[in-house]
């Protein structure tokens, strides 16, 4: 039995040689080349064609090679029985905190306008800083080390998720309460997990709920976003400006509009990437504990999506 490692979008050499390095006796397979379906007890997945892990047998156990699992929920012909892994890593929630935290300080210190009015030899000392109070969508993992640091530098913070949390040291608000939580923000952060409930979060209502100015940065998965309510919420001057890092197309096609819009920042998918150093092991010590019978690390529960 073996491993087979689906990810038409990306190069896997280093993921084939961390894993060997920690289990020669592993048998790798590598899509499109995979003949021998039947050998196969454990698949990686990133961005995988759907309905492509019928042609196993003998599945156990599905990997994503990340954070996310929205990738893999979106197959339907998955069985409901067969469990499925992320990847946790340190690595990813410091590369995402820092990442968001650039992307506050520029719009809170107006670094992007200083660079501009360099650029036009301007100088113009008005309104140095905006203050901000940040509200943050999901507190999950990634949303309570954002907030932790966000704190630590003495700004106001605000959270907002699905369900209610005691003890924080934080405002926070859930379900219903989203325009309370709107009202205290005038820059948002969306690291909501990708669900059914999440898909086309940031749209047209949601923005006319924003106060008016607000400032969005995106980090979480292009299809929280209605792409063309962005638009028109920023044409409008529903928002200020946004920063976008995960896009519903990606690569963003070259004649998107959020290229040359002057209100939006857009940066390639590069926030938080996955580490296979740090990936591989976690899969290598499931794919022995579903051998095994042995409880699953970072199984997630498929009836909330993360």
């Amino acid at each position: 039995m073996g491993i087979a490692i689906i990810s038409p979008s990306r190069s896997t050499e280093i993921w084939e040689k961390e894993i060997i390095g920690i289990d020669n006796q592993i048998d790798i397979q590598v899509y499109p080349d995979i003949e021998r379906f039947e050998d196969v007890t454990v698949v990686l997945l990133w961005n995988h064609p759907k309905g492509y892990l019928t042609k196993f047998p003998n599945l156990k156990l599905v990997c994503s090679m990340g954070a996310g699992v929205d990738h893999i929920l979106a197959d339907e012909t998955i069985p409901e029985n067969l469990p499925i892994t992320r990847i946790v890593d340190p690595k990813l929630t410091f590369s995402m905190s820092n990442f968001v935290i650039m992307g506050v300080l520029n719009y809170h210190r107006q670094w992007t306008r200083y660079q501009m009015q360099q650029l036009e030899r301007k100088w113009d000392m008005s309104k140095p800083e905006i203050p901000v109070h940040v509200g943050v969508l999901g507190v999950g993992e990634l949303g309570g080390d954002l907030i932790n640091k966000l704190q630590a530098l003495g700004l106001e913070v605000s959270g907002y998720g699905n369900s209610p949390k005691n003890g924080l040291s934080y405002s926070y608000y859930y379900g219903d309460q989203l325009q309370d939580f709107l009202n205290q923000c005038n820059l948002i952060v969306c690291l909501l997990p990708l669900t059914s409930h999440t898909t086309k979060f940031l749209n047209k209502a949601f923005f006319q709920k924003c106060k008016a100015g607000t400032y969005l940065i995106n980090v979480a998965r292009g299809k929280h976003l209605e792409e063309k309510d962005l638009v028109e919420a920023l044409d409008k001057g529903l928002l200020s400006g946004a920063l976008l890092d995960v896009f519903s197309e990606e690569p963003l096609p070259e004649d998107h509009p959020f290229w040359s819009h002057e209100k939006i920042q857009v940066t390639p998918h590069i926030a938080s990437v996955t580490n296979p150093k740090a990936a591989v092991p976690q899969i290598v010590k499931n794919y022995h504990n579903i051998l095994n019978q042995q409880p699953l690390i970072n199984q997630i529960d498929r009836k909330r999506g993360y």
